[in-house]
Parts: C-alpha cells; structure tokens; sequence
C-alpha cells in the first residue's frame, strides 16, 4: 500500500469524522454534563466498536449486513431504541450527584456505552464496506490493507473524538452547582433523545 493512498485515506476520514454525528454528538453531552473521564471512557469504548466492526468488515460481515435490508433495519432500530434508552437513563440519573461519575464503575459503564452504541451502528459499516474499499489495491493481500485501513480510521476518529472531551470538558467546571448540573443534564437527555430521532431518519435506506 503506497503512503500516497494511506494519506487519501485519512483525509477522507478526518474529512468524515469532523462532520457532525452521533458519536461526536453524544461525546459532547456526555462531557459537558458527567466530565472528561466519563467522556474519554465511552471514546475507548467507541474505538473499540469500530475496530470490530472493521474486523468484521475484513471477512465480509459487514458486507452481508449492508447486503440484507432486514439485517439492516435491525441494527439500526436497535442503534435508535439504545440512543433512546440513554437519553431516558440520563434524564431519570439527573439527582444523581455529578462526584459520582468519577467511580471506576461509571467509568465502565460508559465504556460499555460508547462500545454497544457503536456496534448497533449501521453507517460504521456502510463506510467499511462503501468507502474503504476504493482505497484497497486488489492485487494486494485484501484481508491485509483492510486491516490496516480499519485501524488508521479508528486511529484518527479517536484524536478527534478525544478533542472533543477535551473541549467539551472546559465547561464541567461551571456546573458544580447541583441545580444547574440537573438542568443541563436533563436539557442534554432531551438533546440525545433527538439525536436518536435524527439517527433515524438519516441512516434510513
């Protein structure tokens, strides 16, 4: 694979990534209303997720789910119906104290967020299978580049999910007071219930 064709790659990535979605969406809540740590957590777990789906894409399972309509839909009813349970677990959560957060547990759970959220992520590998692809050279090794390209993509939407938390967490230090840390993490369940609305529509075939 030549640098110039990994350096079209990327640029496409970067280009993809930066545009706004339910990842950085989500991340953005998450960070403002719960902290960096909680946002760099659901990052890991993100880039996990899409390191499998890459894997999956690289013996042909991605393939066979975009192929099949039925396949489809399911994944992405179930990408909806768990940005939905999110955003009702935020809303129901907004007593809790935002010192909490910080518990290793948490820190698990939102990792295992980041990761399933992903998972049931249609367009993650629509991309593998529509957009990754073009860049393989088929004389090459194919399961080889793909892996390769799997994991520069995964590479460059973690910096920037990353720098996301980070600027997203400037503001975690205006909401100690309780009051208004309940009003925005309420405001920002709403805001994710929207995003899975608009999820929806934008991933419909």
């Amino acid at each position: 694979m030549s640098a110039e064709t990994l350096l079209a790659f990327a640029g496409t990535c970067f280009l993809i990534e930066v545009t706004p979605g339910p990842n950085m969406a989500y991340l953005a809540v998450l960070s403002a209303g719960s902290g960096r740590r909680a946002g760099f957590a659901a990052t890991a777990g993100i880039a996990l997720g899409l390191l499998a789906v890459g894997s999956a894409a690289a013996f042909g399972l991605a393939s066979l789910i975009a192929g099949s309509p039925l396949a489809y839909e399911a994944l992405r009813w179930g990408g909806v119906a768990y940005l939905l349970w999110l955003a009702w677990d935020g809303w129901r959560d907004a007593e809790t104290s935002a010192v909490e957060t910080e518990a290793p547990v948490a820190d698990i759970r939102y990792f295992r967020r980041g990761l399933v959220t992903n998972l049931l992520n249609p367009k993650a590998a629509v991309f593998y299978v529509a957009v990754l692809p073009s860049f393989v050279d088929a004389g090459a090794p194919v399961l080889r580049q793909t892996l390769v390209l799997s994991v520069v993509y995964v590479a460059i939407a973690t910096a920037i999910h990353a720098g996301i938390v980070a600027l997203a967490g400037i503001a975690r230090p205006f909401l100690e007071d309780p009051a208004r840390n309940r009003v925005l993490r309420r405001t920002l369940s709403l805001a994710l219930a929207a995003i899975a609305l608009w999820f929806a529509y934008s991933t419909r075939r």
